[in-house]
């Protein structure tokens, strides 16, 4: 397969640099000083399940430079899914399947916007990782996991090469008959510990372990539980006490990729999280006073001091 990572920060950088150090025809779009670095140095990742260097990565900031390939993994930051969406028409009218790793439940609506739908193929990112100097991919914790699959429920020719490259890439996968509700399984989790993070300034083992903080997260996913069950999303009414318990199972120190970007002045992904699921309650007239209560809080700090 020959692939391309659009966005080259913690996600598509970890997951990039495993499949290219298994050998397969990896592309990865970058920009400012981690793509300069990038080029002089190679791509590094530090992990606890074995440091990878890659020491030539093929590397542009034009993801139409590339030509004809099989897969891209969009990977970007939420707000510019937009603008990357419509950079991907002429590669999506030569031949490409899309797979989005990024966080959310909107940015496969978004991309359909541009291309289409059949183009798209679900799917979800489990990881801690980020950019901790250009050039230089930190992941935390062992877990790095990706689930992927046909909205149709089919199991595609494209996704088992893509399942097969994960695994020769040493890349836990999990192909998914199901991948809407897998999509917002994940959401439901993503909203509250990324909410409840950076609202508190604290990784998850304080919040957990405090009673009031505990029932605050509980309370932060069951609204996404809610909304959810409201949008037709097959998913148990006590989904959001599984997802608790599941919380009880992570590193203490894990945080969010959100309370990362709050600590590091960096613009930040709330109105597609606590904010986006605020909006959701708003048009379904469904009340969602912890999350809007958290888009609230983090209002001053959305676009960052930089």
């Amino acid at each position: 397969m020959k692939i391309v990572v659009l966005g080259s920060g913690g996600v598509g950088g970890y997951f990039g640099a495993r499949l290219a150090a298994a050998g397969y025809d990896v592309t990865f779009v970058a920009r400012g000083k981690h793509l300069e670095a990038m080029r002089e140095s190679g791509l590094k990742v530090t992990s606890p399940l074995g440091d990878i260097l890659v020491e030539r990565p093929q590397v542009t900031e034009d993801v139409n430079s590339v030509g004809k390939v099989d897969l891209v993994l969009v990977s970007v930051k939420l707000w510019d899914t937009e603008s990357v969406a419509a950079s991907l028409r002429p590669l999506v009218d030569r031949g490409a399947s899309v797979i989005s790793f990024q966080n959310g439940v909107h940015k496969d609506e978004i991309l359909a916007r541009h291309i289409p739908a059949e183009s798209i193929i679900g799917g979800v990112c489990y990881i801690a990782a980020v950019i901790s100097a250009p050039g230089h991919i930190t992941h935390s914790g062992t877990m790095q996991k990706l689930t992927f699959g046909e909205y149709d429920g089919s199991k595609s020719e494209r996704v088992s090469l893509f399942y097969e490259a994960c695994k020769r890439a040493s890349i836990t996968a999990e192909i998914s008959d199901n991948i809407k509700r897998v999509i917002w399984e994940k959401f439901v989790f993503l909203v509250g510990l990324s909410g409840t993070t950076a609202s508190i300034r604290k990784p998850i083992g304080p919040i957990r372990e405090n009673p009031v903080t505990r029932e605050f997260l509980r309370e932060v996913m069951a609204e996404v539980v809610v909304i959810a069950r409201a949008k037709g999303v097959e998913m148990s009414e006590s989904f959001s006490d599984d997802r608790l318990a599941f919380c009880d199972s992570i590193p203490a120190g894990m945080t969010s990729s959100m309370h990362h970007d709050l600590e590091n002045g960096n613009r930040l992904e709330l109105p597609w999280l606590s904010g986006g699921v605020a909006e959701f309650g708003a048009q379904l007239k469904i009340a969602t006073p912890r999350n809007k209560t958290i888009a609230e809080i983090l209002e001053l700090h959305v676009m960052g001091k930089k």
